[in-house]
């Protein structure tokens, strides 16, 4: 039974994955396809049952959702004006150009050259088909979504691995712990006077367009003008500019990335410069983490009154500003630094002007952007079974291929992803730390000047620094894209287009039909 209210936000346009992780849906079945023949691939896109935001009771037991590449969308016959409304990243793709690829991380062993899929633009998927069921139904479910034009209007490029291991990833951390809640009743202000302080509630904005995101601004999207197009009443006003229909409103972008984990290397590596003890290997792949593999955050501040356990994600760095307890280049402190828009005890006008004009700044004090405009919506799956620290170290470990098909959800791909992506995970310099880059997602390739970044520094609550040289590659990069998932009316939108791109369904004049918004967009904006 579905339990929607009139006063409930637009769920029923949403696709579920903006609101649920489907969890519970053990199996999933990752494809990406190339569109065959389009009359068919638009009758398929009527009758499929993608899953809406709206809570059921009982939960459902199978879910599908989609999404496509900028070429997908040209292949279905959206109009060029419309895909001009899209951000730049999206329509160039991850791929796209090299200096990209070098703020991703994409080179060496990542480089797209490499890539088994989405590494040059024949290589890039018109759709991503993601299916979810109850273990042991997911075959049956991908024939019944599959249904009779399926075969004929789509090739099937790559099916992605998947394997259900539990609530840990491959590397057998606990898995999924921080996700920032998104603000659905848009309860809390984006007014930068009224957040010094880290926040896990974020602008409805920041991972769904059409709403105002942390800037309080709408992100670029296309709108599409109804007295040009008679397609675009099936489409939502824009809130921003009435006037106009819009075509990203309820959808999101969509971020894939394909990631081989190296579990026995890893485990292999730290039992080794950990001098074979069981409890040094475990101390140091929790300092390289953040987190102990059970979850437990190795931040020493708690908040008062609230049991130890429920602490895994309701804390900040604040007081741990030299990463005694956790260390400063660990990947939950690059992922997530959990910083306010300004450093802990600036809460007064003239200690907020005092730090915006530069004054005032410690010797030691590395500002890092604020945390609410750079968050990741993740719904990735892993993939390979499981392997044990203790079985991974063992000279015989087995050599099955094990990783992660990364996916996050987000309004702005400049901002958010490839923020995270180059700032934080990347960055050999990031938050005072030098010559040392993500100690997991990390690649080592030198610096231009030659300088190395196969290092991981973990500072002792007494005594010297300790540094661990000679980190390998654990994680490869062997596939990406962007891709753009439609509210649900704009499904309908595009299921009707007519075909070859078409004008049959526009009026004919000299003025624009279509805009990008970008008057109050934070397509540039920078923190």
């Amino acid at each position: 039974m579905e339990m929607k209210k009139s006063s409930d936000f637009e769920f029923d346009d949403l696709q579920g994955l903006l609101r649920f992780g489907y969890g519970k849906l053990t199996d999933t079945c990752f494809m990406l396809l190339n569109i065959a023949n389009v009359d068919l691939a638009k009758q398929w896109l009527n009758t499929v049952p993608i899953n809406s935001a709206i809570t059921k009771d009982p939960p459902p037991a199978t879910a599908v959702q989609i999404a496509f590449s900028v070429e997908g969308l040209r292949a279905l016959g959206l109009k060029e004006s419309v895909v001009d409304g899209f951000s730049d990243e999206f329509i160039v793709g991850m791929a796209g150009d090299e200096s990209r690829s070098r703020r991703l991380g994409d080179v060496g062993r990542n480089a797209p050259q490499r890539w088994k899929w989405g590494g040059n633009a024949a290589q890039v998927p018109h759709v991503l088909l993601l299916l979810y069921a109850r273990k042991g139904n997911i075959e049956a479910w991908r024939k019944t979504v599959e249904g009779e034009h399926f075969s004929g209007a789509f090739l099937l490029l790559e099916e992605l691995p998947t394997l259900y291991i539990g609530d840990i990833e491959s590397f057998g951390f606990h898995d999924g712990i921080s996700q920032p809640t998104i603000d659905w009743t848009q309860r809390q202000s984006t007014d930068i006077h009224e957040r010094d302080s880290f926040s896990n509630l974020l602008a409805v904005g920041e991972m769904v367009l059409g709403y105002p995101n942390e800037y309080g601004q709408y992100t670029a999207r296309p709108l599409i003008d109804p007295r040009k197009d008679k397609l675009a009443t099936l489409l939502p006003n824009a809130n921003n500019d009435p006037a106009w229909k819009d075509f990203g409103r309820n959808g999101t972008y969509l971020v894939l990335r394909h990631l081989g984990q190296d579990v026995a290397g890893f485990w292999q590596f730290l039992d080794k410069v950990s001098d074979h003890v069981p409890q040094k290997r475990e101390q140091l792949a929790a300092a390289m983490l953040g987190r102990e593999r059970n979850g437990t955050p190795l931040i020493a501040e708690r908040i008062p009154g609230i049991p130890r356990e429920d602490h895994w994600n309701d804390f900040t760095f604040d007081q741990d500003p030299n990463g005694n307890h956790c260390p400063l280049g660990a990947h939950i402190r690059r992922s997530n630094p959990r910083t306010g828009d300004l450093p802990p005890g600036v809460n007064g006008f003239i200690s907020r002007l005092i730090k915006i004009l530069g004054f005032g700044q410690r010797p030691d004090e590395d500002l890092v952007a604020s945390s609410r405009f750079h968050r990741l919506l993740r719904r990735g799956r892993s993939y390979g079974p499981a392997l044990a620290p203790e079985d991974a170290i063992k000279p015989d470990a087995p050599a099955s291929e094990r990783g992660l098909q990364f996916i996050c959800l987000v309004a702005n791909i400049s901002r958010q992803f490839e923020f995270v992506q180059n700032a934080w995970t990347m960055n050999s310099k990031f938050n005072g730390v030098q010559e040392e880059r993500d100690p997991l997602l990390g690649n080592r390739e030198p610096l231009m000047s030659g300088e190395g970044t196969d290092h991981f520094n973990c500072p002792g609550q007494s005594g010297p620094m300790q540094k661990t040289s000679h980190l390998p590659q654990f994680v490869t990069t062997h596939g990406g894209g962007y891709f753009f998932m439609p509210g649900l009316r704009a499904l309908k939108y595009i299921s009707a287009l007519p075909a070859n791109g078409s004008d049959s369904h526009h009026d004919e004049d000299q003025e624009p039909d279509t805009k990008s918004y970008s008057q109050f967009s934070d397509s540039a904006a920078t923190h």
